[in-house]
């Protein structure tokens, strides 16, 4: 993702940047229907010809089959996200598919720093266990909205045994500065979470906007780097 549409999503965020410094650390519920997603969202085809030729193709074959195996936790199953931990943390490696209409948007995204304890830049190992701070595998349904540390951010439940701690770790999708464009140019790569899915913060409101509660969140490492 370049800078210029970085920019682009900055104004969309500004506003609630505003708001997340006044909320303090109370997770407080958000009510009210499901965000908008505004129109600036970055998509690309998704097309089976187009999906076959990403480097995420076969993490997401595994995601549609997870999504299947536990058909009976979600009646939303217009789209999902994933998470390519194959791939480096300075690259975009979260993608929400549209499976209905076809289109990708992709974003950069944190691993936990139990599972680089290096700080490489790259996911060597994942962990369900407390106090770990490392980053689990597998299918995740996306929960309620909150305002907390972190400002605006969303509840995950794991659904596998591999991340069955989810929520009882406090395993979210939340923002974090230390997930930009601008970190990843001063650094080479993003910062690490504690085990959450951080992203930049002017990119909260498109993320959860895109996958709202009710929907799956698949992560994994499938190639053998």
């Amino acid at each position: 993702m370049d800078r210029r549409n970085f920019t682009k999503f900055a104004l969309s965020g500004l506003a609630f940047s505003f708001l997340s410094d006044s909320m303090g650390r109370a997770a407080l519920p958000v009510t009210g229907p499901e965000p908008v997603t505004p129109a600036s969202v970055p998509t690309v085809p998704a097309t089976p010809r187009a999906v076959a030729q990403q480097p995420y193709a076969a993490l997401l074959e595994r995601a549609r089959a997870a999504l299947d195996n536990h058909a009976h936790h979600f009646e939303l199953r217009d789209r999902l996200a994933i998470v390519d931990f194959d791939a480096p943390s300075k690259n975009p490696r979260m993608h929400i598919v549209d499976l209905i209409g076809g289109q990708t948007s992709s974003y950069l995204v944190s691993h936990g720093r139990g599972s680089d304890p290096a700080h490489s830049g790259w996911l060597h190992s994942f962990s369900n266990e407390f106090n770990s701070l490392a980053s689990s595998s597998g299918a995740f349904k996306t929960g309620d909205m909150y305002f907390g540390q972190h400002g605006r951010s969303m509840r995950l439940l794991g659904l596998d045994a591999q991340n069955s701690n989810a929520e009882s770790r406090a395993i979210v999708v939340h923002g974090a500065d230390y997930v930009s464009e601008d970190h990843v140019a001063a650094w080479g790569k993003c910062g690490r979470s504690e085990g959450c899915f951080a992203v930049a913060p002017h990119i909260v409101p498109q993320v959860l906007g895109l996958l709202g509660p009710g929907r799956m969140l698949y992560a994994d490492k499938i190639g053998n780097g």
